[in-house]
């Protein structure tokens, strides 16, 4: 049996609304869906491109006037841990790592609103229900695992700490969202989850770990900075971080191209017949 991937899929564009990363800023963002038998693959070659999952939608920055959000992963070969994450690699050793199917709880949705109400409260998300949850989590048309860690509770039984949802692409691991016990932050807990997905990323031979986008001035993302072996996308290919002063978020009306000429660039999975 012989069949071709299908017809190249449709990019949009959202409306713009106000950046949660730069104030006064505006932000689009270039979209399409996720869905049928090739939606592993469409995932694989776009997350090389600089696109981000959420559900059964794949997105990407498109700003106006503004380039600043940088697609970010770690080349799991060359990193090497500071004295600072070594501590918080020690400092969270009592956790127990669980990777599961992905499927919400009630655990889950309890961490991730004490997360929110800590953490994020004004954020996008601070309104999301117990059914809004469910469908991050379960609505995947790709490989995805619940990473979840556990600490043992004063009562002795198991109590959740850390949860990442995380996409296993053929070229690393994709940690779509992560939410923590906001009373651990002081242990560096989400320093520790990205530590251990470089680890899981060693042990099963995937050059990277992707994590979501870095915004030079923003102190939401800054921690992404202080990851050695980090690449960006940036000018339609990856590159070392380098100092990331040198990165600006200032904006210029030429800073990024027509949508029309940013679609016509994206690179989609081979299209030649395949036997299957």
């Amino acid at each position: 049996m012989r069949h071709t991937l299908p017809i190249a899929p449709q990019f949009y564009v959202t409306a713009p609304q106000p950046c949660p990363y730069l104030e006064g800023r505006m932000e689009r963002k270039l979209f399409t869906a996720l869905q049928g038998e090739y939606a592993e693959k469409l995932n694989d070659s776009l997350s090389k491109q600089g696109f981000r999952r959420s559900q059964n939608v794949l997105y990407r920055p498109s700003c106006a006037e503004c380039s600043a959000c940088l697609s970010a992963r770690v080349r799991v070969a060359d990193f090497k841990p500071s004295k600072s994450q070594r501590r918080a690699d020690k400092r969270n050793s009592d956790l127990r790592r669980e990777a599961t199917s992905p499927w919400a709880t009630e655990d889950q949705y309890a961490l991730f609103r004490e997360y929110l109400d800590t953490r994020h409260a004004d954020g996008g998300m601070a309104d999301m229900d117990i059914f809004e949850f469910a469908a991050m989590i379960e609505e995947t048309p790709v490989r995805s695992r619940v990473i979840e860690y556990t600490a043992q509770g004063s009562d002795g039984r198991p109590s959740l700490a850390a949860v990442c949802l995380t996409d296993v692409l053929d070229d690393g691991l994709s940690m779509v969202y992560s939410f923590y016990d906001p009373d651990r932050a002081r242990l560096s807990l989400g320093t520790y989850v990205i530590l251990d997905h470089i680890r899981i990323a060693r042990e099963a031979g995937l050059p990277y770990v992707y994590l979501g986008y870095w915004v030079p001035g923003s102190p939401k993302m800054g921690y992404k900075a202080n990851f050695s072996a980090l690449e960006v996308y940036k000018d339609g290919r990856w590159q070392d971080i380098g100092d990331p002063e040198d990165h600006s978020s200032a904006t210029h009306p030429l800073s990024t191209d027509p949508i029309a000429e940013q679609v016509a660039r994206i690179n989609l999975p081979d299209s030649r017949p395949v036997k299957g």
